[in-house]
């Protein structure tokens, strides 16, 4: 039988909570501006998610720069200090084995920004009977 996507609904606590660290230590080491990579100094980066396999072998990291600017380019230092960031990240949780980081870019703003723009539509404030 085909294994359902999983969903934050149906992933485990224990991989929500090491996903969770994970983005604590990834944001942390941002902050502090301990990534020597001038394009990552530059620009305040959120880490929004982090998603864990369920042999917690492999994290997909969304990330979104401060006001969307350089995204690409954020993304591609993120890429370029990959290991650094493994490194750090194994270093500060401490688990059986290293995750494998993946630097993904988050669409939920601008999935939330399309969404708030239908529903501001006067046809669609018309059919919902809003004034």
């Amino acid at each position: 039988m085909a294994r359902l996507p999983a969903t934050p609904e149906t992933r485990s606590v224990r991989l929500l909570k090491v996903g969770e660290q994970v983005r604590h230590v990834i944001s942390e080491l941002l902050l502090r501006q301990e990534v020597h990579d001038d394009v990552l100094t530059a620009h305040a980066v959120s880490v929004t998610e982090v998603r864990m396999s369920p042999d917690l072998r492999h994290a997909s990291v969304f990330v979104k720069p401060l006001l969307g600017k350089d995204e690409e380019v954020v993304l591609k230092a993120l890429r370029t200090n990959t290991a650094f960031f493994q490194k750090a990240v194994a270093g500060k949780l401490k688990l059986k084995y290293a995750a494998k980081l993946r630097f993904l870019s988050d669409e939920s703003f601008d999935e939330a920004a399309r969404i708030d723009a239908l529903l501001s539509d006067p046809k669609v404030k018309r059919d919902l009977g809003e004034d």
